[in-house]
């Protein structure tokens, strides 16, 4: 590991003032689960290391049914699981942190760092973009707004420009059921092979409002709108979930490693996402 500075600021200007003395040579740091394993296998080498764990700003859960959810960046996994307020009214987002890493790495890694890291394969993107969660992204020249769906841009890129830190994510009030379903080797402990999010609104026996997320089949975590627009507004029969299922599947662009062939990757999309849809009836 090179040597680095260290810096450990203790609000949000100050962390935004490190940051832009440093023009692109500092890395954040939150709970570092990441982070520091590119830095030992050298991949990453920054020249300084900025710590946000106390930076009271970037903290911090409210959650209720009228207003919504507001997280802090340095909302840790095990915080999503353990809320009560998450578990009853965003229970998706509870279930899926739970089934990440382990529990001694839940206590570390944060909300924050597993969106900034953009990992094809990351869990919690598809489910955060299939309840049409938003991004608050800060730097000293003020603060900016986003959908999560366009907060990433390729393989571990983001929007982020120099200086700017993410600093909460807002999602809207519930509404409709929402699943996430991880196909990988191991139930814990591993990464998605194919992850599928979908969140279904019923009004009656009508689908009034329908979202399909994927993750781990393309560059970034891939939002479904066919697939949506063939459920939307019609009766959920057999015959119109397996059509969303197979669009899904010819939507995405997933690659072959050795986790998992590019046709295999495609066809449990199609599973999954019929499974996800039938989840929420």
């Amino acid at each position: 590991m090179n040597p680095f500075e260290h810096f450990t600021p203790s609000s949000l200007p100050e962390a935004l003032s490190l940051l832009a003395e440093r023009n692109g040579s500092a890395a954040v740091i939150a709970g570092g689960t990441d982070l520091l394993l590119r830095m030992k296998s050298g991949f990453a080498k920054p020249r300084a290391v900025v710590n946000l764990k106390r930076i009271p700003d970037l903290r911090g859960i409210s959650c209720d049914s009228n207003s919504g959810l507001r997280l802090g960046a340095l909302t840790t996994l095990r915080d999503l699981t353990r809320t009560p307020q998450i578990r009853d009214l965003y229970p998706a987002l509870a279930l899926t942190a739970g089934v990440m890493a382990s529990e001694q790495i839940r206590n570390l890694a944060t909300l924050g760092g597993n969106l900034c890291n953009a990992a094809p394969s990351a869990d919690l993107a598809p489910p955060l973009i299939a309840l049409d969660a938003e991004v608050a992204i800060v730097s000293l020249s003020g603060e900016r707004r986003l959908p999560l769906a366009d907060f990433f841009t390729g393989p571990g890129k983001t929007v982020l420009q120099r200086g700017e830190l993410l600093k909460e994510i807002v999602v809207p009030p519930p509404l409709g059921k929402t699943v996430y379903l991880k196909h990988s080797p191991r139930a814990f402990m591993d990464i998605a092979i194919v992850g599928a999010a979908v969140r279904i609104h019923k009004q009656g026996s009508q689908c009034r409002q329908a979202r399909i997320v994927l993750g781990a089949v393309a560059p970034t975590p891939l939002r479904v709108r066919s697939g949506e627009e063939i459920l939307e507004g019609q009766t959920l029969s057999v015959e119109r979930i397996q059509k969303a299922a197979q669009a899904s599947a010819a939507s995405c662009s997933p690659i072959s490693d050795v986790r998992g062939a590019a046709w295999y990757r495609k066809r449990m999309v199609e599973v999954l996402v019929r499974r996800g849809i039938e989840a929420t009836l």
